[in-house]
């Protein structure tokens, strides 16, 4: 059973920078799929960047493209957010998520392993 865990999160003012790290406390990230979704309060959750098994293809939100970057480590059995030039409105709860597949998925509907969540507050 694989179980995501979620680190880096905080309090970091605007135009700061944060890292999130997702790794598993069971199972691997061998062949799978992996996304980063945010949820801000009220609000639905949403993908912010996305990356196949390979790490050779990605996809990021309108909202964070040219801020964000998705990297993974598969020898660490690590996936990375490195959040730049932060916003007020980059506040949510971030969650990693993971899917037994080799390409990139976009829809939050076909991951079916979900961290607990990290909380990220950038203050103006």
């Amino acid at each position: 059973q694989v179980q995501l865990v979620e680190s880096g999160g905080g309090l970091v003012q605007a135009g700061g920078s944060l890292r999130l790290s997702c790794t598993t406390s069971g199972g691997t990230l061998y062949a799978k799929a992996l996304g980063w979704f945010r949820q801000a309060p009220g609000k639905d959750r949403d993908l912010v960047a996305a990356i196949n098994w390979s790490g050779t293809r990605t996809y990021y939100g309108d909202s964070v493209k040219d801020r964000f970057t998705i990297s993974r480590d598969n020898a660490k059995n690590t996936v990375y957010l490195q959040m730049n030039s932060l916003k007020p409105e980059d506040t949510a709860v971030y969650y990693c998520a993971a899917r037994q597949t080799v390409v990139l998925i976009t829809a939050s509907d076909q991951y079916n392993y979900w961290g607990q969540g990290t909380q990220v507050t950038v203050s103006s």
